[in-house]
């Protein structure tokens, strides 16, 4: 589990063919790799991966992961040279920031407008920016204003919903810690919804289908 409160921003330095899918070799950059060893999960800009191998880099530590044919299939940013959100999986003694995550990506989204809240700021480092992202049809129904949605791995308060389109309000410390500040319309995102509102939507589905 984890809980979209990104630790480290760190880049992908190589994406190598293995069987169906590919071998990734990240380079943490910050995050702190003391408690990481082989086996464990780390959220990839929202996708969970194990790590399967851990050795030294030209910068340092850098952890390897196997991603398998479906996960590239429904997810973005995944399959070459990128800037990744990381988060280590939560231990039961930390403190819960975000929201619960599974790192099991939904879906991909795209970006529709992305741009600065109001007048324009003498120092551009304290706006908030407003991010408008179209979700595939099948998710729209578990976006709801005031929820919580993952966005590259990254705990979202959705402000606005209009269809399949939500809208949310990114302060300057995310845009700060975060891939996010890279984005542009037409980008694709990986989206995971509420972890409550999917099983919500399965609860009344069965419900139907039974009476």
């Amino acid at each position: 589990m984890f809980t979209g409160i990104v630790q480290a921003v760190g880049r992908i330095a190589a994406a190598t063919p293995r069987g169906d899918g590919l071998r990734l070799e990240i380079d943490p950059v910050g995050l702190d790799l003391d408690d990481v060893g082989v086996g464990d999960s780390i959220a990839v800009s929202g996708c969970c991966l194990t790590v399967v191998a851990k050795r030294a880099g030209p910068a340092g530590a850098r952890l390897a992961f196997d991603v398998s044919a479906e996960s590239l299939r429904c997810t973005a940013g995944l399959d070459g040279s990128a800037d990744v959100n990381l988060e280590k999986a939560l231990r039961l003694a930390d403190r819960l920031g975000g929201h619960l995550m599974t790192g099991h990506v939904d879906g991909v989204g795209t970006v529709v407008a992305f741009g600065p809240v109001g007048a324009a700021a003498v120092d551009a480092t304290d706006q908030s920016w407003r991010l408008d992202i179209e979700v595939p049809a099948a998710l729209a129904r578990f976006v709801a204003a005031k929820g919580s949605i993952a966005v590259q791995g990254v705990s979202l308060t959705v402000n606005g919903v209009d269809g399949a389109r939500f809208h949310v309000n990114l302060i300057p410390h995310t845009l700060e810690v975060t891939t996010l500040k890279s984005l542009a319309p037409g980008a694709p995102v990986n989206i995971e919804v509420d972890l409550v509102a999917r099983y919500c939507e399965r609860l009344l589905h069965m419900s139907d289908t039974v009476k």
